[in-house]
């Protein structure tokens, strides 16, 4: 990109300027934008100004999108800005979008950003401030998606019988599901009376930025509708009426979200198809962000992460499924959805987002690079798919070939116009996500009629249990893709979380990864650290103290202190299930590119186990979360009101002694299988006998950097630049797709091919 300011930024269309004054005002803007073309910085506009926008802004006519609209002979933009103030209200830039004849609907909790309209000569004069990073148009999103029990491990830890389950079963634990809808009427989701609803909330964040359903006008310039939104006003009870939810009888026209719920916590033992998902009587929060064709918006996405983050104590939800994805090519220090899931787990919900559909070319070819947002972000737990070839044996296990590979490449713009990829090592860790049984969700009559989209338009996905024959609100159908694998780690961490309570999201990942069993032949780029291991991850988790999670958040767990529960000791790195024994990983991603080992990773407190910490290859940053103040009728912390970022403080990262086992890969190659092409089975059994580096000093973090080195992604093999690399590895240098977030299993908006592996699975 070049280092100097193209007209596009204030781009006025000539034919709406009907008299020789307004080309002469247009010009007067274009000379201003250009005047403050690079920022106090150093950064040019057009790197703060998605692609997307700039394209939109090129255009001579209205572009066909539900963010621009011309009126009044200008046209307007709805956009999300990404600032970087130090103030959490964001008064200054609230008042410069004011000033600029420009409307604010939203301020989020869960990242330093607002969703404004915009007119388009001042969207360059915005961009030129220094308190803002970035600027996206408020994209479309769209969909992007027992057997379980026993391939997971999930029934070791619990028997049925009489309607009931005995031991784990993720009782009391709330799952936030963003995603189409919950239908909550299905029997899948009720409790084991078969009449009380485990769906504890639901609201439709599709019309969230929507000033109209708070009593404001729509596409009106001045008004501030962010800064009468607070608890207890009358805007806010306003905008809780206007997107609750929990009454309606059709909340889940696409199918897709029902189904997602059903795999986390489906209790489905009533028929013989067992459909039960991994926590069967844990607490669903129904966040729709998509409508019935699966298609939203960004800020609907970012809105239902703010409602999730505010409501938190009150429903208790501990873990947030996103089974979406993102267009974004962005860093994921930049990426608004990065930056509010990044906020979610600062605020102690354990995040885990689908990885993404994209690991094969059109001509199925494997496609490196192709991790997709906010699964690209260090902070969330990010799932890629397996085929469990229809038996509850694992060692037949595959990684599916439609599953996102490594490394993440979403990419900042440095001050010399350089694009640095991120190079991040994901997926995290692959769970069952071929051809599973969940939820075919319906209205409240259950007619086949009343059936999602999905079920209609693709009928061999009910067909295995008797098509539209089906017992009423009993209905059934199979669905494949990433996004049904992160919900199957979704229930499971609702049972390490009734297990222990007191575990933080950064250290639940660990726990996730560190028990993960190893797939033959597959690398870390293309199955992190392994398969889901819902046995290994209770009894680690189970080992543990239970006061962990309020220790830190009270500032009392000093660095180094004991993680053991009272007369406890670590078990056994292995775990017997379906009568295969087999060792877990022992492998734990950190810092985006390290990869650490060891006992002292669980008997010591690691400072990286405070979710406010996030790190991140050479850079590390420390959040503050901020609670509205109490009132008479509120206590004390229990509304977050801001979460802002800073540069961590000096200090210990990870302790000496802990195993540092990143050198052992050595440098990334296709060809030699080392560095991010290892396989994990080889470096998971290195690890078993005893391999690695013990870290005399630790790694710390000084004025701001990281002092260590990773696995070598930023040299060789992966980061050519050409699209085919010569070791034959085909990288993707971001996802581009039709319409910003996708939930789609085919990775494209409406509708997908009716041979879709991931969508309809593999052999």
């Amino acid at each position: 990109m070049t280092s100097t300011i193209t007209p596009f930024i204030v781009l006025i269309e000539q034919r709406r300027l009907k008299d020789l004054g307004l080309r002469i005002l247009g010009t007067l803007l274009l000379l201003a934008a250009l005047a403050c073309a690079h920022t106090a910085h150093g950064q040019t506009l057009p790197n703060k100004i998605s692609a997307d926008l700039q394209a939109a802004m090129r255009s001579t006519s209205a572009p066909q999108v539900n963010w621009a609209k011309d009126f009044n002979s200008t046209r307007y933009f709805k956009v999300v800005l990404v600032s970087n103030s130090t103030d959490p209200d964001l008064t200054a830039l609230r008042s410069a979008v004011l000033a600029s004849g420009g409307s604010v609907y939203m301020r989020y909790v869960s990242a330093p950003a607002l969703a404004v309209m915009l007119p388009l000569g001042q969207i360059g004069v915005i961009a030129a401030r220094p308190d803002v990073t970035s600027i996206a148009p408020n994209r479309l999103t769209a969909r992007t998606s027992s057997a379980l029990e026993f391939a997971t491990g999930a029934m070791n830890l619990r028997s049925y019988s009489a309607g009931s389950y005995t031991g784990l079963d993720g009782t009391g634990v709330g799952i936030a599901v963003l995603d189409s809808g919950v239908e909550k009427y299905h029997k899948s989701l009720l409790a084991a009376d078969g009449k009380t609803l485990r769906v504890k909330a639901a609201v439709n964040m599709q019309n969230a930025n929507n000033p109209t359903i708070m009593g404001f006008k729509d596409w009106a310039p001045g008004i501030d509708v962010s800064a009468s939104l607070y608890p207890g006003s009358a805007t806010m009870v306003k905008f809780e009426k206007g997107v609750d939810n929990l009454g309606t009888n059709r909340p889940d026209l696409y199918g897709h979200g029902s189904f997602v719920a059903s795999i986390a916590a489906g209790r489905g033992s009533y028929q013989a198809n067992d459909s039960s998902g991994i926590a069967p009587n844990a607490n669903l929060v129904d966040v729709q962000v998509l409508n019935g064709s699966g298609v939203g918006q960004l800020s609907d996405v970012l809105a239902g992460i703010d409602w999730v983050i505010y409501h938190a104590k009150q429903y208790n939800i501990r873990v947030i499924n996103l089974s979406l994805a993102t267009d974004s090519t962005q860093s994921w220090q930049t990426d608004p959805l990065c930056i509010a899931v990044r906020a979610a787990s600062a605020a102690g919900i354990t995040v885990v987002v689908a990885g993404g559909n994209f690991g094969q070319t059109p001509t199925g070819a494997e496609r490196f690079g192709t991790i997709s947002s906010p699964g690209n972000d260090p902070t969330v737990i990010t799932v890629g798919s397996v085929n469990t070839k229809g038996t509850a044996a694992r060692s037949d296990d595959t990684v599916n070939h439609f599953s996102s590979r490594g490394p993440t490449r979403g990419a900042a713009i440095d001050a010399n116009g350089v694009r640095r990829a991120d190079n991040l090592l994901k997926p995290d860790l692959v769970a069952p996500g071929n051809k599973i049984v969940g939820e075919l969700g319906t209205d409240a009559s259950g007619a086949g009629g009343s059936w999602n989209y999905l079920a209609r338009s693709y009928s061999v996905l009910s067909s295995p249990f008797g098509g539209a024959n089906q017992p009423k609100l009993q209905t059934l159908m199979t669905l494949s893709g990433t996004s049904v694998a992160a919900p199957a780690v979704s229930g499971t961490v609702a049972l390490m979380l009734q297990a222990n309570p007191g575990l933080t999201p950064p250290l639940v990942k660990a726990i996730l990864q560190y028990s993960a069993q190893p797939i033959a032949g597959a690398n870390l780029l293309q199955q992190g650290a392994g398969l889901l291991n819902v046995d290994g991850a209770v009894k680690l988790a189970r080992s543990l103290r239970s006061d962990i999670r309020t220790a830190v958040e009270s500032g009392t767990m000093a660095a180094g202190a004991s993680l053991l529960a009272a007369n406890a000791a670590l078990p056994l790195p292995s775990s017997s299930i379906n009568g295969q024994t087999f060792n877990w990983s022992r492998i734990v991603y950190a810092g985006g590119n390290q990869i650490l080992t060891g006992n002292a990773l669980f008997t010591q407190f690691q400072p990286i186990w405070d979710p406010r910490i996030v790190w991140a290859r050479g850079a590390a940053r420390r959040a503050t979360v901020a609670w509205w103040p109490a009132s008479t009728t509120v206590p004390a912390n229990t509304y977050v009101k801001s979460v802002t970022w800073a540069t961590a403080p000096n200090q210990m990262l990870v302790l000496p002694g802990t195993l540092n086992v990143t050198s052992l890969t050595g440098v990334s190659s296709s060809f030699g299988r080392t560095g991010a092409f290892i396989p994990t089975s080889t470096l998971s059994q290195w690890l078993n006998a005893g391999s690695g580096s013990l870290l005399l000093q630790g790694i710390a973090v000084s004025t701001g950097v990281v002092l260590s080195e990773g696995v070598i992604l930023s040299e060789g093999v992966i980061l050519s630049e050409g699209v085919v690399l010569g070791e034959g590895v085909i990288l993707s240098e971001g996802i581009v797709l039709s319409e910003g977030i996708v939930l789609s299993e085919s990775g494209q908006t409406g509708i997908s091919s009716a041979n879709d592996a991931s969508l309809l699975g593999e052999p």
